[in-house]
């Protein structure tokens, strides 16, 4: 797993998981977590343990939510309820022992921190969420649990880059009606009445403006490191029927 210095700090212990050391194969091969892909569940579950071992969490109490590209924010003290509602897209708690963790394969993972407040988060940041506040929704659930804005530490993981990130006419239509400023966040491609989104950016700025106190990017891209990350736009490309996810995950050891 990749860290941040940024988030180290006593007590606190994270990590931005690569498709590195897991016991699926095929077009999963390595350390996919995501259930919700057609992998072996067996196989998902040992990933799962493993990424939560290297945390130093028991298996059961790593927690994900059922990602839904939306604003969505859940606060957890314990692991999800047999039939909880799991729909959202970031999750925070102060719950020592308890890993939270979103899970990727192009759209930004940020953990947030406030080591003094003993407060964490974990949010899936996609163009949908971003856009929709599902970054500044993190921010404030963690205030509700103690956090202080400016004491919290936020660290983009690996994300697709703008060199593979085209999108169509109505896209980018959509952004500038929104806000003619947001307009600098695409370049021209090669296609025509295409362009190329940079979404790190536009996540980057979004923490930036919601005046917490750090903000970092690990800049990594995951469709131009095959290696080390899955890709569901590289997959797209490719015509393959499935893609394997990624987890960044946080959590609070109580140390």
């Amino acid at each position: 797993m990749i860290t941040s210095s940024a988030l180290v700090s006593p007590g606190l212990t994270h990590g931005f998981f690569t498709r590195k050391g897991g016991v699926s194969s095929g077009i999963y091969e390595g350390l996919n977590v995501g259930l919700g892909s057609k992998d072996n569940r067996d196989s998902v579950l040992e990933n799962r343990k493993r990424a939560a071992s290297a945390l130093g969490a028991e298996a059961d109490w790593l927690a994900t939510p059922y990602q839904i590209h939306s604003p969505n924010v859940i606060s957890l003290s314990a692991p999800f309820a047999e039939g909880a509602d799991k729909n959202g897209d970031a999750l925070v708690t102060n719950q020592p022992g308890l890993a939270i963790g979103v899970l990727t394969a192009d759209c930004g993972p940020v953990l947030f921190a406030d080591s003094q407040a003993g407060v964490v988060g974990a949010a899936h940041a996609g163009w949908k969420g971003a856009i929709g506040g599902v970054l500044e929704n993190t921010v404030a659930a963690m205030e509700a649990l103690g956090a202080r804005r400016e004491n919290i530490s936020a660290v983009l993981g690996p994300t697709i880059s703008q060199s593979a990130y085209e999108v169509g006419p109505e896209f980018y239509d959509r952004f500038s009606e929104q806000d003619r400023d947001w307009k600098h966040y695409f370049i021209a491609s090669r296609t025509t009445d295409h362009h190329m989104f940079d979404l790190p950016a536009f996540i980057i700025d979004r923490l930036k403006q919601a005046d917490i106190g750090d903000v970092h990017a690990l800049a990594l891209c995951t469709y131009a490191d095959e290696e080390q990350f899955f890709s569901y736009r590289r997959t797209t490309h490719r015509k393959e029927p499935d893609y394997g996810r990624q987890i960044s995950a946080i959590m609070l050891s109580g140390d």
